[in-house]
């Protein structure tokens, strides 16, 4: 007994069988793929963060996350850029000579723009959170110490540069991490050091 093939019965269920397999393949293929790709997390730890600062008043403080670490700009006044002058003797390193920081932050200001702070909020002695300790109405704290950023901790003290203090745990100045602007109101912090 010889059976009739319908020829265009088979292309069919070839074509059909063809196209799912393909349908298939491409649903194990989609999210093997996308594993590949790093996690949102993964991309936070390393990816460079653009901040806003055209809101920032001057004497205020803005906290942003870059790496996991909290980030401090702070758009000091003429007066808090004035406390940052005088107390040499009494800083560990004042010259940023044993800190890190990119090299356009080895001056006194420790900044691209000297109104404009960028610090990793970072104890140096054990990674705690140094409060911010200046006031925006500009008053100094007290009459040993200027103001600008205290670990409440171990008590070291910064000044409004996050120079460290002699005879205070901490070993270094807070760091400073690379930035550059990307408008006058816009800055990137983690990317290349410079300005451009």
């Amino acid at each position: 007994m010889t059976e009739e093939v319908d020829a265009g019965r088979r292309h069919f269920l070839t074509v059909a069988t063809v196209a799912t397999g393909a349908v298939g393949a491409a649903f194990v293929a989609v999210p093997f793929l996308a594993s590949w790709k790093p996690s949102a997390r993964a991309k936070a730890m390393g990816a460079p963060v653009e901040v806003d600062i055209s809101k920032l008043d001057p004497g205020a403080m803005l906290k942003v996350e870059w790496r996991g670490k909290a980030i401090y700009v702070v758009n000091r006044t003429p007066k808090m850029l004035g406390e940052i002058e005088g107390h040499d003797a009494r800083l560990r390193d004042p010259d940023s000579n044993e800190s890190e920081q990119p090299a356009f932050a080895k001056n006194p200001a420790r900044a691209l723009k000297p109104e404009l702070l960028v610090l990793v909020g970072v104890c140096t002695h054990l990674g705690c959170a140094p409060l911010d300790k200046f006031t925006p109405g500009d008053v100094t704290v007290s009459a040993d110490w200027p103001g600008g950023f205290f670990c409440p901790c171990h008590g070291s003290k910064f000044d409004l540069s996050g120079r460290v203090f002699k005879d205070v745990p901490a070993p270094t100045n807070l760091p400073v991490p690379p930035y550059r602007f990307v408008s006058d109101a816009r800055i990137l912090i983690g990317a290349e050091t410079g300005n451009g």
